[in-house]
């Protein structure tokens, strides 16, 4: 674990949530700021929610965007393809959220992540997410292969 301006690694870690029987959870608070003119979260904010989710289940498996920026080839950064988004019902102010993430394919430079907004037993977003890796080009390129390896062991289904 080495100092970063963000703090010890190891100290993040705790903050990025946890992941139990290949799903990540990431526990968050709904301020003021996420909501709008009604009092519910406003829709963009889910996307903020799922990214940090998503963000962290990464940073949990030892992958930090800030290392893919000094990599051998050059800066790499995570991209989203594709994402399509169910809403259910909406979050307030206050709520505490659990954001769950689980790898659903991995490919040579992508892979899918389904995820999960629920407060308390209420599932209130479904998400399905493609994201790749790709250069500062935007080619794509393939995920190095202790990614791979963290990864195989985290799929939940192959079902791309």
């Amino acid at each position: 674990m080495t100092n970063s301006q963000n703090g010890e690694r190891g100290e993040t870690v705790a903050l990025a949530g946890q992941i139990d029987e290949k799903t990540h959870f990431l526990t968050a608070r709904v301020y003021f700021a996420d909501t709008d003119f009604s009092g519910a979260v406003y829709h963009g904010r889910y996307l903020e929610f799922l990214e940090r989710g998503r963000s962290d289940f990464l940073r949990c498996i030892g992958v930090h965007h800030t290392d893919l920026l000094k990599t051998p080839e050059g800066p790499l950064f995570w991209v989203v393809r594709r994402m399509e988004i169910d809403f259910k019902a909406s979050a307030a102010i206050d709520d505490i959220l659990q954001i769950e993430t689980q790898l659903t394919f991995v490919g040579g430079a992508r892979c899918m992540m389904a995820q999960k907004i629920v407060r308390a037993d209420d599932v209130l977003i479904e998400a399905e997410i493609t994201a790749a890796l790709i250069n500062s080009e935007s080619k794509p390129r393939r995920f190095p292969e202790d990614w791979k390896q963290a990864f195989g062991a985290l799929v939940v289904s192959d079902s791309a």
